[in-house]
């Protein structure tokens, strides 16, 4: 019996890239009838197939209740096919095959929240990667691509019934039941496949594409979050014309639908013309969610549509390739965003993200290349190497080509691949083609893991005017992948004259032979050295501007030199990057403070008037989880955590006045536009929690006023973040009031518990009461995040009481969520860095969770943070 259609599964259930092979059969389209009653769902399926290779019919399938298979008109016996807990292989098929199955599914049960599931009175799918194979037998792949026609059937207490594409028919049925079908004209893989059947409400718009197709927008909700839907809404409409403007991409359906779910573990899923979205990544209203949410509504609302082109139109090849739809996807919602707030803010953020979440990431045992070459579990690779790096490595090759030949190239690869699903390759070649750059050297970026070190050094001579750079990279040894190669890095730079603060012109000659563009060099040698000549004073170098690659960089700056970029670097990303660098060595190696405060100071009034969301970022001290991420052994929580609250009091102390000065001279309602009054807000936020520290008398009767005289989230939920972590006398008044307010919407409570569980001298007493509050529901992802979010952000909680909350946690949704369940547990994937006798005592409790799961997901996770 023949079985290669799969990639092959050893019995270590492990599967790997170098085992792919195209499916045997193709499906020219499938009818699907999916009838929902109260204590079942029955699926019906009719499958259309053309054999494409040698090799028996295999179908992928979990947790179905089997009732009928017809082949061609013959009803098959047990003897014709062969059925497992994972697939159904039919023996002896023709090459023409019209294939009837049955099937019962159990979505009122389904806690996995995968596949087709009920979430309260909403009846919702997720079904990337894997999860079609739980609504219907299906060679459940994303290189299967078919045109799809539903029909669903729901009791008429259900009057909402979506599915992809367009709305071909209605009516009824009797017994007061009624129907809808759908075609999606479009082929698509099958983990595209969205249905929702419930009571909703809807916000109707349209679009007029530049073709002239009127399309008809919807986004679905309950009836007291429509008033939330308008920003997402807009930002819809925004994305279809910038996605035209940037990409000439216009829209290809006549209508496009978004539903809002609370019971959902992504942020949002960009099924064809149907995305299902958390409810967190689609409501936005200044009086219950904050700006940061507005923003990231705004930036998934585009995600998730920029997806119809780089991963609908053009889809994976396999799972292998999840980098090639998402990290292109977020470089471009990344780049969209740029629109929405202050372009350097925006990079900001997204190298923050990257720092934070990445870089630990790669240098620690869950590190993998962005296309990884094998997993157990492909839902535990949804991580940030695969989406942060993956948008790194677009970014850099963008970088390079600059907007008319990257635009070109994308021309190119819509033009070749529309339609398919393709790989890594064919994506870095059809830029290539297009461009008339050939970028393959950039594949190596794709094919390994780990995070380049890049060192730099400078010299100046005096007599010759001129000034040299050399250039070192390197790589840390991975045992799984020992023949780690030198990637391309491209290098933006700067010089500056040191007296004045003013800019060269650079003239260089440089050894790359692959000079790009001014102040740009591609670096992907072992070794290299520039030399810049008509230099007439020493110069402070300005490298890696706007982070042109995702490397560590090591140079020899002095914090004289920081502080001297602080001020007259024109590049706002390196401006945040420089007192990025001179706070961690202050925090981490002791540097005097003094330089940064002086510096700081001398900057801020400029900054403010041109870029108040800048200045707020240059307030930025690095997270204790951050700065815990940057040591690799004998990690102290309580040691870093006295070194910040140390730097930040002195911060405090050392800016006197100007805090409460600037605080009070601060109007976010002055400002006509949305990122000036978000970067007041967040600037009005940080002086108060500065006045707190210094002692100030009155700091809380000031945040006590702001929290209730706002209309605005963000400045409420500011003056009680100071309320509450300062224990304020106010603070219990403040927290019963904002549970009194928002207690019936969700997001803004998901705050509240939030704020509570991220209080500094929280203890387990605090996350008991929090998990055993009325509202606390763990079959809720994001209010169960709320909690684990707040309590990570106090790494000496997280590493001592907080370790058994992730490790209950993980144990409690390992049947109940695993995607949810390995995603929580590796908060805990950097034990290994601890100091003794902490990192044993972590190590054991992990050790003791391993004879409590079984699902493929936490397991591969836990034996993999447990490899080190």
């Amino acid at each position: 019996m023949n079985i290669a259609a799969n990639p092959v599964v050893e019995a270590d259930q492990t599967v790997y890239l170098k085992d792919y092979q195209k499916p045997s059969y193709l499906v020219e389209s499938i009818d699907l009838d999916i009838q929902v009653y109260d204590d079942h769902t029955q699926v019906n399926s009719t499958l259309v197939m053309q054999r494409q290779t040698s090799g028996d019919l295999v179908l992928l399938g979990r947790d179905l209740e089997l009732k009928s298979i017809t082949l061609n008109d013959q009803i098959l016996s047990e003897k014709d096919y062969q059925l497992d807990s994972e697939q159904l292989i039919i023996l002896n098929t023709p090459d023409q095959v019209n294939l009837k199955i049955e099937v019962v599914i159990h979505p009122e049960s389904n806690t996995m929240l995968e596949g087709l599931y009920q979430a309260g009175d909403l009846f919702v799918t997720q079904n990337e990667p894997e999860g079609f194979r739980k609504i219907t037998f299906y060679p459940d792949r994303p290189d299967v691509l078919s045109v799809f026609t539903t029909r669903v059937e729901a009791d008429k207490k259900f009057p909402v019934l979506l599915a992809n594409g367009n709305l071909l028919e209605t009516g009824e049925t009797g017994r007061d039941r009624h129907y809808a079908i759908w075609q999606d004209p479009t082929k698509k893989p099958s983990y595209l496949f969205a249905c929702v059947i419930g009571d909703l409400a809807v916000l109707k718009d349209h679009f007029v594409t530049s073709e002239g197709r009127d399309v008809a927008l919807e986004i679905y909700a309950i009836e007291k979050d429509i008033p939330k839907c308008h920003i997402a809404m807009e930002a819809l409409k925004h994305s279809m014309r910038w996605d035209e403007e940037h990409y000439g991409r216009p829209y290809d359906l006549d209508n496009y639908m978004i539903v809002a779910v609370s019971q959902f573990n992504m942020g949002a899923m960009e099924n064809k013309g149907l995305n299902i979205f958390n409810t967190s990544c689609v409501l936005a209203d200044e009086e219950y969610t904050t700006d940061a949410s507005i923003m990231r509504v705004q930036s998934v609302i585009a995600h998730e549509y920029f997806h119809n082109w780089t991963g609908n139109r053009i889809t994976c090849r396999d799972w292998f390739q999840l980098c090639l739809k998402e990290g292109l996807t977020v470089f471009r919602d990344q780049s969209f965003s740029e629109d929405l707030q202050s372009a350097a803010v925006q990079r900001i953020d997204d190298v923050a993200v990257l720092k934070a979440h990445q870089f630990p990431e790669d240098s620690g045992p869950l590190s993998h290349p962005p296309r990884p070459d094998h997993f157990v579990e492909i839902n535990n690779f949804y991580t940030a190497t695969v989406y942060e790096k993956g948008a790194e490595i677009n970014r850099m090759m963008s970088t390079l080509l600059g907007k008319e030949k990257f635009r070109k190239g994308t021309d190119e690869y819509f033009k070749r691949h529309d339609g398919q699903a393709v790989t890594v390759e064919d994506w870095v070649e059809s830029l290539s083609a297009g461009s008339g750059v050939d970028l393959s050297a950039f594949l190596t970026w794709y094919n390994q893991p780990g995070t380049p070190k890049l060192e730099a050094k400078g010299e100046y001579n005096a007599s010759a005017q001129t000034y040299t750079l050399s250039f070192k990279q390197s790589l840390k040894a991975h045992p799984k992948y020992p023949n780690l190669k030198a990637v391309p890095i491209p290098v933006a730079l700067a010089l500056f004259d040191a007296k004045t603060g003013q800019q060269y012109t650079l003239q260089s000659h440089d050894l790359f032979e692959n000079n790009v563009q001014d102040g740009v060099y591609l670096f992907d040698q072992d070794e290299a050295v520039i030399e810049f000549t008509g230099v007439t004073e020493k110069p402070v170098v300005s490298l890696l501007r706007n982070f042109s690659a995702p490397v560590n960089l090591d140079f020899n700056y002095s914090d004289e030199e920081l502080a001297f970029l602080l001020q007259y670097e024109t590049n706002g990303f390196n401006q945040w990057q420089a007192t990025q660098t001179l706070l961690e060595r202050i925090l981490l190696e002791g540097h005097d403070a003094q330089v940064y405060i002086e510096a700081i100071q001398q900057t801020l009034s400029f900054v403010i008037a041109k870029d108040p969301l800048l200045a707020s970022r240059l307030f930025d001290i690095p997270s204790e989880g951050y700065l815990g991420s940057r040591i690799d052994t004998n990690y102290q929580p309580s040691a870093l955590h006295e070194s910040r609250e140390k730097l930040v009091n002195t911060l405090a102390k050392g800016l006197g006045d100007f805090c409460k000065e600037t605080y009070l001279s601060l109007d976010p309602i002055a400002q006509k536009d949305f990122s000036q009054a978000m970067g007041v807000r967040a600037l009005k936020n940080i002086m108060l929690s500065m006045m707190a520290r210094q002692g100030d008398v009155d700091v809380f009767d000031l945040a006590y006023s702001q929290y209730l005289e706002t209309g605005n989230m963000s400045e409420r939920l500011g003056a009680l973040k100071v309320l509450v972590w300062n224990d304020a006398p106010q603070a219990s008044n403040a927290l019963q009031d904002f549970y009194r307010r928002f207690k019936d919407e969700a997001l803004s409570l998901d705050q509240w518990f939030m704020v509570q569980a991220a209080h500094p001298k929280a203890n387990a007493e605090t996350i008991q009461y929090l998990t055993s509050h009325a509202d606390y529901d763990l079959g809720t992802p994001n209010r169960i995040r709320s909690v684990s979010g707040g309590l990570n952000a106090n790494p000496i909680n997280a590493w001592s009481f907080g370790v058994q909350h992730f490790v209950d946690l993980a144990k409690y949704l390992d049947e109940k969520n695993p995607i949810l369940g390995s995603r929580l547990l590796q908060v805990l994937s950097r034990w290994y860095t601890l100091a003794e006798p902490q990192r044993s005592e972590v190590k054991q409790r992990l050790e003791s969770l391993k004879s409590d799961v079984k699902s493929k997901n936490v397991v591969e996770t836990l034996n993999s943070m447990l490899s080190i």
